[in-house]
């Protein structure tokens, strides 16, 4: 497991202003809490995170070096704007060794399906669950062992295999990947339009013209 170090510095509350010319210079504002203290505001290396943010998840912890002064945290949450993209404002929730922390942990699927050789297709409802655990055993992912699953078969929560130390918070029915046959395209019938029944009659292949009645002779005096 690859261990990520960022490196941050303390930042003094500034205007907008201050702020856009911090981002302009390559730094990122973000604040650090959940140590039971006040919020505190640092800036982030830009490029560091951003090589850091293509491995790492919600439960991925890492160190920020703040000015030498080393603090466990991982991303809660990511500010982005609208249309660059560009990521504005960073939260880093505090890791407390000793506390439970919640997290959602990202859920990996291994494998290729038996159902899908079979011309199934493997749907994955569920992409993390959440747990409570001390940050040492925090997983960084759960890898979900999909080979064996066969059509119709479905994979639920309560059948993951948890660490010890790691508790569970999402329903154990949650499913988490199953196999389904894909619907065939129904191939729709050409309409034939209806013929009234005297049409018919008279349309019907082989049949004798009718034959008009004799005129009625007159009657003798």
């Amino acid at each position: 497991m690859e261990h990520f170090v960022i490196n941050a510095s303390n930042r003094e509350l500034t205007t907008k202003g201050g702020l856009r010319q911090n981002r302009i210079s390559g730094k990122i504002p973000a604040v650090v809490y959940g140590s039971g203290k006040a919020a505190r505001p640092i800036l982030v290396d830009e490029k560091e995170f951003l090589k850091a943010l293509a491995s790492i998840t919600e439960s991925t912890i890492i160190d920020l070096d703040v000015e030498g002064k080393k603090v466990q945290a991982f991303v809660k949450e990511r500010q982005r704007h609208a249309v660059t993209q560009q990521i504005l404002h960073i939260d880093f929730l505090e890791v407390v060794k000793g506390k439970l922390l919640h997290a959602r942990v990202h859920l990996h699927l291994v494998g290729i399906p038996a159902g899908v050789r079979e011309g199934g297709v493997l749907e994955n409802p569920a992409h993390e669950i959440e747990v409570e655990c001390d940050p040492s055993v925090l997983p960084e992912k759960i890898d979900v062992d999909v080979t064996e699953l066969q059509v119709n078969g479905v994979i639920h929560v309560r059948d993951l295999s948890i660490a010890a130390g790691v508790k569970v918070l999402s329903s154990p029915e949650l499913v988490v990947a199953m196999v389904k046959f894909a619907r065939a395209e129904e191939v729709a019938e050409p309409e034939v339009a209806a013929v009234p029944a005297a049409e018919a009659a008279a349309g019907t292949a082989g049949a004798a013209p009718a034959t008009p009645a004799a005129p009625a002779e007159p009657e003798k005096k």
